[in-house]
């Protein structure tokens, strides 16, 4: 078994590689991207080999060594290297769950959101934090409780249970003087826009109206729709 554990660009031109000079029948080979199906391992499949892509819904960073314990892959590709990549995925603790090629891209996209984008998120706060005067280290270690506790929140409760604020409260008022201290600071102010869009479009909330009338005006006097 080859499990193939390069950047997505180079799965295809990896598995050209070792097509040759290898007798790849009764083998299997595996890759880990999550937006890429089994396909990008044809050459070997031509070759004779079961293929698969196998992904972990878990992020790794440098010196990052994350538990692999219940962590969830999305498995597709050949019976029998599903077969293969499933024994594996239950000996490293994890839990296969069967995807569809078509569903590829938006399964990664959905992973984009659960952590580099959450990521992203993290650090917009950083720079607003600077704006009330909170450096990027303290406002880290400052908002660590509340992060804790609304991914503690989200668990026992869903989005809906654990989505708190002044957009459930329908604090018209307060929103706007966020969108107006914001100014300062335009990528921060358009994500506010954005996940303030989001909160209205899919959590619950007061006066959803007037704030929706909040955000369009706020919208246009950026020029935007």
């Amino acid at each position: 078994m080859v499990w193939f554990c390069v950047p997505d660009a180079e799965v295809a031109h990896a598995a050209q590689a070792m097509a040759q000079g290898i007798d790849w029948r009764r083998k299997v080979a595996l890759h880990s991207s999550g937006a890429l199906t089994s396909d990008e391992l044809g050459a070997l499949r031509h070759q004779g080999a079961a293929v698969a892509s196998v992904h972990p819904l878990m992020t790794f960073v440098q010196d990052s060594r994350p538990s692999l314990a219940g962590v969830p892959f999305a498995v597709e590709g050949d019976g029998v290297a599903v077969k293969v990549a499933r024994r594996i995925v239950n000996d490293l603790g994890g839990r296969a769950y069967p995807i569809r090629k078509s569903d590829k891209a938006a399964y990664h996209a959905w992973g984009m959101f659960a952590s580099p984008l959450f990521t992203a998120l993290l650090a917009t706060t950083e720079h607003v934090a600077a704006v009330a005067g909170v450096k990027p280290k303290e406002a880290r270690r400052r908002m660590i409780p509340i992060l804790r506790q609304t991914l503690a929140n989200y668990a026992a409760f869903d989005a809906a249970g654990a989505f708190s604020g002044p957009i459930v409260r329908g604090d018209v008022g307060t929103v706007r003087s966020h969108i107006r201290t914001l100014g300062g600071i335009p990528v921060a102010r358009e994500v506010y826009l954005s996940l303030a869009k989001a909160a209205l479009a899919y959590l619950p909330g007061k006066n959803k109206r007037a704030l929706m009338r909040e955000w369009k005006s706020a919208r246009r006097r950026r020029g935007g729709k």
